[in-house]
């Protein structure tokens, strides 16, 4: 005989976890870096810098980054920058002749319905034996 118990029967909560669902990539102030930073140089005795790194749950290479930054740009190295390529300036005339592109292609587009208009007037006058005038022609 097969006995089913269920976690609620028993007494288990289910507790809830801190990991989230999505991973989400962790920001830090150029204020934080700064203190972390001034935490571990006050650091001395051995161990001290892995208990504040285990502390703010960060790593080793955290430290190493954030003091290079800050080698290089005081505080102002410190402050988030954003991540991927650099974003290219937009030369001003670049939306003007997308734009002038897209009414040239708009104004081809109607040139053409207006050609194939013509060519089916003058089959259907041919077909109904009307005389077209002939336009002039200059040489």
């Amino acid at each position: 005989m097969d006995l089913i118990v269920s976690s609620a029967e028993i007494g288990f909560v289910a507790q809830e976890t801190e990991v989230s669902a999505k991973p989400r990539r962790r920001r830090f102030t150029a204020e934080y870096k700064r203190k972390i930073l001034e935490e571990a140089a006050a650091c001395t005795k051995p161990g001290e810098i892995g208990a504040l790194l285990r502390r703010e749950g960060l790593y080793s290479s955290n430290l190493v980054a954030w003091r290079q930054a800050r080698e290089r740009g005081g505080l102002a190295g410190l402050a988030p920058r954003k991540r991927g390529p650099a974003a290219k300036e937009m030369n001003p005339l670049a939306r003007k002749v997308t734009e002038l592109e897209r009414e040239n292609a708009r104004l081809q587009r109607r040139a053409e319905r207006a050609e194939a208009l013509v060519e089916v007037q003058k089959k259907v006058s041919e077909l109904l034996g009307i005389q077209l005038p002939q336009p002039d022609e200059k040489s």
